[in-house]
């Protein structure tokens, strides 16, 4: 395979020549462009080599390492170069130049599911629409497990693309994007909430109402003397496991609120009553 053929340049040409001819032939080939897919995994396969100095050396000057059917053979640096690129553009365009056991394939395509944090107690069904290289449309239900996290990928195989008809359809990969809250934090598969709590509550104690990220309503004794910043927590209310399914804990950090006073009788019983407890 000629590189510099590939890439339209002569065997002489300067870095910024290559570079150039690259660019052109990669908007020209691309196959989100209605390019041929071969031909661009090509252009990104000869300016991998041509475009790093050691690897156009190997390429231009290849060592012979041993005896063949017609004598020797070249191989060297530029045939592990060879394997890198492949590894590179190869596999992320899943065709091209294959690597001994893997079977070409048209390339993936990735979309994003986007699901609010309560989604993940519960698992939730997702319609996605997407757009194949044929210009077509498909679309499909996603199942998002309970105890998804954000990032994480289902793999559906054989509903990517299908724009070169000699090879099989790729994959499509869902990625989950879980909104942001600003009532809750996830950490693993614990959650983390606030709430504020009146000064003198704090001081004499109490019982406050927690409602749960599903809406449950759940009791959290505070003890008399509580100071702010006091973190409690409560064993399986957190988020499910997406092994097990078991939920992890719910914690619960405690802020005071100061009352607003402006009554002055009131303000000359708390100096009294401040000047007593001391």
């Amino acid at each position: 395979m000629d590189f510099y053929n590939i890439l339209g340049v002569a065997r002489n040409a300067s870095p910024e020549e290559i570079k150039k001819s690259y660019k052109r032939l990669s908007m020209k080939h691309h196959p989100d462009r209605g390019g041929n897919n071969d031909d661009f995994i090509k252009v990104q396969q000869a300016y991998e080599i041509l475009s790093n100095s050691d690897k156009r050396n190997a390429y231009d000057h290849p060592q012979p390492t041993g005896f063949g059917p017609n004598g020797f053979q070249g191989t060297g640096g530029f045939e592990e170069a060879m394997r890198q690129a492949n590894a590179q553009y190869g596999n992320f365009f899943g065709q091209g130049f294959r690597q001994p056991g893997q079977t070409p394939r048209n390339r993936d395509i990735t979309v994003q599911a986007d699901i609010d944090l309560v989604d993940v107690l519960t698992g939730k069904n997702v319609i996605i629409q997407y757009r194949l290289q044929t210009g077509e449309i498909e679309t499909i239900t996603a199942d998002i497990p309970k105890g998804a996290k954000h990032g994480d990928t289902i793999q559906y195989e054989g509903l990517g693309d299908k724009g070169n008809p000699r090879y099989p359809r790729g994959n499509l990969q869902v990625r989950i994007k879980v909104k942001k809250s600003r009532a809750w934090l996830r950490e693993q598969d614990n959650l983390f909430t606030k709430r504020v709590v009146n000064i003198f509550d704090l001081l004499t104690g109490c019982v406050i109402i927690i409602t749960t990220l599903d809406k449950k309503q759940l009791e959290l004794k505070i003890p008399q003397g509580t100071k702010p910043g006091v973190k409690f927590s409560i064993p399986g209310y957190g988020m499910p496991n997406l092994q097990t399914g078991n939920r992890g804990a719910l914690y619960i950090t405690v802020e005071a609120e100061m009352p607003k006073i402006t009554d002055i009788s009131i303000l000359e019983k708390i100096e009294k009553l401040r000047n007593e407890i001391q």
